[in-house]
């Protein structure tokens, strides 16, 4: 078993799941290989100063912020990330608030996804199939164990269905077309999805530094 570990500073399983399938469950890290942990494993239960981390306007920003905040607490090398969907036609909205979008802050989960996905087609209701381009958005940033940091970039373009396709993924996942396979990423197996996707190719760009 490996002796170092990093921890994976996110509280979506979903999200966990991606990381760890993308970087292989380890990360390098000064030449050193890190076993990936979640915050359970780490002990770190939730708490409200959390909600505030990511107060920024950059998903470069709150990536950082968070990763920074976790790397306090625990002293652990720490991995983070802020991603959202930008929509032309809505001036770039959501933007920073994807998770936020649906204003509901009763809600969680899948409960919380579908709230927001239902508020993104209302507001693109009369919004015609070529006006309706967007992109996804995934900042990753990694604080190392002297308090250094990196941050990598990525990026994916697509167009907003009028309507969810498949189950898979999470998020506006079954909203987001993908042009050159004429599928959602809610249909796309996960190997494919995470060979194009933002969060895959932020990662990628983030492990290249280890």
């Amino acid at each position: 078993m490996m002796e170092c570990r990093a921890l994976v500073a996110t509280r979506s399983r979903h999200k966990l799941e991606e990381v760890r399938t993308i970087l292989g469950g380890s990360l390098r890290i000064h030449g050193e290989v890190h076993e990936l942990i979640d915050l359970v494993t780490a002990g770190i239960a939730p708490t409200p100063e959390e909600e505030d981390v990511e107060a920024f306007d950059t998903f470069r920003e709150n990536a950082l912020a968070k990763a920074r905040y976790f790397f306090r607490l625990t002293g652990m090398p720490t991995i983070a990330d802020d991603s959202g969907i930008v929509v032309h036609a809505l001036a770039g909205e959501p933007g920073v608030r994807s998770k936020r979008f649906s204003g509901r802050s009763d809600l969680s989960g899948q409960a919380l996804d579908d709230a927001n996905n239902a508020l993104l087609l209302d507001r693109l209701r009369d919004v015609p199939d070529e006006r309706r381009g967007a992109h996804y958005v995934c900042a990753a940033a990694l604080v190392g164990s002297g308090g250094g940091s990196v941050i990598g970039i990525g990026t994916c373009r697509g167009r907003i269905l009028r309507e969810p396709a498949g189950s898979g993924g999470f998020g506006y996942d079954p909203l987001f077309l993908i042009p050159d396979f004429g599928r959602s990423f809610g249909e796309l197996p996960a190997d494919v999805k995470h060979s194009v996707s933002h969060r895959g190719r932020a990662f990628r760009a983030l492990a290249a530094y280890g």
